[in-house]
């Protein structure tokens, strides 16, 4: 089977990611599957003009990107469900935080009104755009405009975001209600709170109000069979993309799944290991399993998507 590529609609940002649309939509011929997978923080074309802005090198800057995701999830193509996943690094732009998250203390002008300057995250510096990458590293060497950030968030955070509920709205109409599987990676010295073990995977479905329960324990089920450790819910809880998304009661379920870095690459030179072939044979088993799932597992509503 061939399967078509359709690019986003940002034309407009193509010379910005070294020729690459700002995202795109791997899209099988034949959607088979109520699945949506999403990867919104595997970019890593980085512009030398933002590289240029930053006191980073272009190593160090990617310590925040989930490096290859979207390469570990293809496969769901094939299997018939889409996979959107962006080009724009998370350095760049963040769309899984609110459109506004905004460190005011970041730009040069006065933030408007309706920004959100006082979320736990953009204290930590991870806002809509961050201020650091992973360790307190700070990006930038100086205050940007406040239109800076304002126009990434015009020309990419909301058509990014409008893509994803429209293919959630075409799976929810096609087969009664859709699954979106939003796909990350953690540092490998994450721990799990309760065993003080480092878990390969965290599935995250906001304690159980973003999805069915039958999809996560299922999935945790699939992963354990396969001899990996997984934590539910503690570290990562999910999002706002699983947050958002995730209203099982009208038949549209999220899930988190963070992956261990450790399985498959090497975090200090973001280079795949032998570990990388292994992973991707199990996480498209993983997939072909979880796609299979019954339709009773995941009742459907007849409130149509937003």
């Amino acid at each position: 089977m061939t399967d078509d590529k359709q690019p986003s609609p940002q034309a407009s940002f193509e010379a910005d990611f070294n020729g690459f649309p700002a995202f795109e939509v791997l899209c099988p011929a034949d959607q088979r599957v109520p699945f949506v997978f999403n990867s919104p923080h595997s970019g890593r074309q980085y512009s030398k003009s933002f590289l240029a802005s930053s006191r980073l090198d272009e190593t160090a800057i990617r310590r925040s990107e989930d490096a290859y995701v979207d390469d570990l999830f293809a496969h769901v193509v094939p299997l018939g469900a889409p996979l959107l996943r962006a080009h724009f690094p998370r350095a760049y732009l963040d769309v899984n935080r609110e459109p506004y998250e905004l460190d005011p203390k970041m730009f040069d002008g006065r933030l408007p009104t309706y920004a959100n300057s006082r979320s736990i995250r953009v204290a930590g510096g991870l806002g809509t755009v961050a201020r650091i990458v992973s360790e307190n590293h700070e990006i930038y060497r100086h205050k940007l405009p406040v239109s800076e950030a304002l126009s990434r968030v015009e020309e990419i955070y909301k058509p990014y975001h409008t893509t994803l509920r429209r293919l959630l709205a075409q799976t929810h109409v096609t087969f009664g209600y859709a699954v979106l599987i939003d796909c990350h990676s953690m540092p490998s010295s994450v721990k799990c709170q309760t065993t003080d073990t480092r878990p390969d995977f965290i599935l995250g479905d906001r304690y159980g109000t973003s999805c069915s329960s039958d999809l996560t324990e299922f999935a945790c089920s699939v992963l354990k069979e396969m001899g990996y450790t997984v934590s539910r819910n503690k570290p990562y809880a999910g999002g706002f993309i699983t947050e958002h998304y995730g209203r099982p009661t009208s038949g549209l379920h999220a899930l988190q799944i963070e992956i261990n870095r450790g399985l498959y690459m090497d975090e200090a030179t973001h280079q795949p290991t032998p570990g990388f072939g292994d992973l991707f044979h199990n996480l498209c088993q993983f997939a072909r399993e979880l796609t299979s799932m019954p339709d009773a597992a995941l009742p459907a509503d007849s409130i149509a998507a937003e």
